[in-house]
């Protein structure tokens, strides 16, 4: 006897529909918002001079790709297509203020230090993606599980970055010395590069290109065939 299939609006079974595992997977893996997907690279560019900024960045930009990913998937049945984009540009733009607010009030130094960067996550192409590609197709759970996933995908790359660049520029990882400079008397010749925006476009590359080979994306033995 066939199956019968899953009542509209029903769930499957396992976590998130049984859909769990392979959208997690999916977010901080297989489709890497940075590593394959090649999105969101301005603040992996911009923010990455300190590991400090990078985690902090991470977790503003996983916040908004939650919350969004869940409201824009409880709305999605009410939301008329015309307008879609406009309500979606709305609600990641409510989470940005909520967490730019936060940050002002409990980190007010970090905030300055990001300056526009929390604000421009309205146009992340990684929050809008997963709203449009996502959310507005999917139940509201595994909508947040995959933006908490892409979040973390996100996190793990723009983290590698923060640490090379901080540990390599100025021989310290959250602000603390770890190589003692030859500017302040030490032995590790500081490099300056990285603290440059060439040394994030250097470690960026170099981790991009380590990620493809890990999971065999160039393989041509992975391709699909015709």
């Amino acid at each position: 006897m066939a199956n019968s299939p899953a009542p509209i609006g029903g769930c499957g079974s396992g976590i998130c529909c049984g859909k769990g595992k392979e959208t997690f997977k999916a977010g901080v893996w297989v489709t890497n918002p940075i590593a394959i997907q090649i999105l969101g690279i301005c603040s992996a560019l911009a923010v990455t001079t300190t590991l400090m900024n990078s985690l902090v960045m991470s977790i503003a930009l996983t916040f908004v790709c939650v919350g969004s990913n869940l409201f824009v998937s409880l709305l999605r049945d009410v939301t008329p297509r015309r307008v879609r984009m406009i309500a979606e540009v709305a609600i990641i733009a409510t989470f940005v203020i909520i967490f730019d607010l936060l940050l002002k009030a409990f980190y007010f130094e970090m905030s300055e230090q990001l300056g526009p960067y929390v604000g421009l996550i309205i146009t992340n192409c990684i929050v809008m993606g997963r709203a449009e590609a996502f959310a507005l197709q999917n139940p509201p759970v595994v909508s947040m599980l995959d933006g908490f996933a892409n979040g973390i995908g996100y996190t793990i790359v723009l983290c590698s970055v923060g640490f090379f660049r901080e540990l390599l520029g100025a021989g310290q990882l959250f602000g603390y010395t770890i190589m003692e400079t030859v500017a302040n008397k030490g032995w590790y010749p500081q490099n300056v590069v990285m603290i440059l925006a060439p040394g994030a476009f250097i470690t960026l590359g170099f981790l991009i290109a380590l990620y493809n080979y890990m999971s065999g994306a160039n393989d041509p033995d992975k391709e699909t065939s015709p």
